[in-house]
């Protein structure tokens, strides 16, 4: 079934799907409902500030909008498409499971302080996901990055992923001219969403 798109009436008729799909969505919900908990933990807590050659030479700039315009312009891009695909659709739920897990050890393990001159980010729905305004040490690895790379994975159009994957470069530079992460944080980003895609993609093998 992996290699087929299936309307979404034929798909629930499969338990395999229903299963990890629900599955999918109960650890989903439970990890956004911890989510908060967590980085209220994170931002009080000591860590470690970087001394990092690129973000000194890199004049730090606001660039919200353009970051937010990037970020939930292909967010909404990969919802439409996979409002049409439905192993797309659990692929990319068991995927962002995987990164959203992935992000919690990493960041545990990796105790960071935000650049000296960030210029911080305000999301619009930072408010939703961590019951604040800003988080400024939510940094190892890059979750915008990363979620923009997960889309280009997702996508099976060849035009789709090229812009996907041009949009995930186009992020990871104004993260950088935002000074809101470190240039590993960046690097390390693709790198972490490829295993957490892979994964994702073994779930959605029916």
């Amino acid at each position: 079934m992996q290699s087929k798109q299936f309307t979404w009436q034929i798909a629930w008729d499969y338990q395999a799907f229903r299963v990890k799909f629900i599955i999918g969505m109960l650890i989903l919900v439970a990890i956004l409902i911890f989510i908060p908990h967590f980085f209220s933990h994170i931002e009080n807590r000591e860590g470690i500030q970087l001394n990092d050659w690129l973000l000194n030479i890199i004049p730090a700039k606001d660039v919200s909008a353009l970051i937010f315009a990037v970020l939930y312009g292909m967010i909404c891009f990969l919802l439409v498409r996979m409002s049409k695909n439905t192993i797309m659709c659990l692929t990319a739920l068991w995927s962002f499971i995987f990164l959203c897990i992935a992000r919690i050890i990493t960041i545990s393990l990796v105790p960071l302080d935000p650049p000296a001159d960030i210029v911080h980010l305000s999301d619009p729905c930072s408010i939703f996901f961590y019951h604040a305004n800003v988080i400024t040490k939510d940094l190892f690895f890059s979750g915008h990055t990363a979620t923009v790379f997960l889309v280009a994975l997702c996508l099976e159009r060849k035009r789709d992923k090229m812009i996907a994957f041009i949009a995930s470069g186009i992020i990871a530079v104004l993260l950088l001219i935002q000074h809101v992460h470190y240039t590993i944080d960046i690097l390390a980003a693709p790198i972490f969403m490829w295993f957490c895609w892979y994964l994702g993609k073994a779930m959605a093998k029916i």
